[in-house]
């Protein structure tokens, strides 16, 4: 079976030659400004760094741009287009078809991946991005198993599905969500607000926390469970899905690389030893299950759920 691209989301400039000697096939980078919920901050000289050390390794680099943008921010869109270029990134993520139509023009050979995280729900819609320019369709997380082989079925671009890591429930360009809901008296209290990198919205009904934190583009609140397909590779390797994610954010660097070696040997016995997989495969699950965070439950997303839009 062919292999899908094993694409990761690294914290730190450190973190790529590691990375990269256990198996990433790609690594998602970029800044606050242009990308959302990155892993981590890369500097322009990091980008440059990180290319040249993910190169060595026959490696690629793409560089996230999936924020929104004002108007303001266009000329700066020019300028950031350029420097990737010029850095030989290997794709640009973006949302917003601002960046799509200032890449045209800028970097018109730079290859595109579409990402708005929620509303790539059917091949139509991955197909017109296509058309419009896209390389690639990042699939929304929301989306079942069997909707996710039946567009890979019908998309001409390449799909890429996100397999571990949190996702995001709601963002807002406000500030101080929390107060706004302790202001209605509503159920969810912000706690540890002091503390921005372990801030949760906690719903008391349900027993369930989930992480929120601010940056330059909003108020940001994710899933309370971490997302494991570790065990559960079948259907999407057959698929012939070309990508999937380790999305590391609020992670740690030491996680992010036991997960994705992990994975890269989860991968490649799905994809040339099927059989064996299927042996070890509870086995690799459970050691996910003995570095996971004792406060972020695993489950399997939507991939088994009705389809939720």
């Amino acid at each position: 079976m062919k292999k899908p691209e094993l694409l990761v989301t690294p914290k730190t400039i450190k973190d790529i030659e590691a990375l990269c000697k256990v198996g990433a096939d790609a690594l998602v980078i970029g800044e606050e400004r242009f990308g959302l919920r990155l892993a981590g901050e890369f500097s322009r000289e990091d980008v440059k760094k990180a290319v040249e050390i993910a190169h060595s390794f026959q490696k690629k680099v793409y560089v996230a741009m999936n924020a929104i943008f004002h108007n303001e921010s266009i000329e700066a869109l020019y300028d950031y287009v350029r420097f990737v270029k010029e850095a030989n990134v290997d794709a640009i993520i973006f949302g917003d078809p601002a960046v799509l139509m200032v890449a045209k023009e800028a970097a018109p050979d730079l290859p595109l991946h579409w990402n708005t995280e929620t509303t790539a729900t059917n091949w139509y819609t991955c197909n017109y991005w296509g058309r419009k320019g896209a390389k690639r369709s990042v699939l929304a997380r929301e989306i079942n198993m069997d909707a996710i082989v039946e567009m890979k079925e019908h998309a001409e671009v390449e799909i890429e599905v996100q397999v571990h890591g949190m996702t995001a429930m709601f963002q807002s360009k406000r500030s101080l969500l929390g107060n706004y809901y302790e202001y209605q008296g509503k159920a969810l209290v912000v706690e540890n607000r002091a503390q921005n990198a372990n801030m949760f919205l906690h719903d008391k009904e349900r027993e369930n926390k989930y992480p929120i934190f601010e940056d330059a583009n909003g108020t940001h609140i994710m899933s309370p469970n971490d997302m494991c397909m570790i065990d559960e590779l079948t259907e999407l390797i057959e698929a012939e899905v070309d990508s999937l994610k380790i999305d590391g954010i609020l992670q740690t660097s030491e996680y992010i690389l036991k997960v994705t070696e992990l994975y890269r040997k989860a991968i490649d016995l799905c994809a040339e030893n099927p059989d064996q997989y299927e042996e070890v495969k509870d086995d690799l699950l459970q050691e996910v299950e003995e570095i996971q965070p004792k406060n972020r439950p695993l489950d399997t997303g939507f991939f088994f759920k009705e389809t939720v839009y």
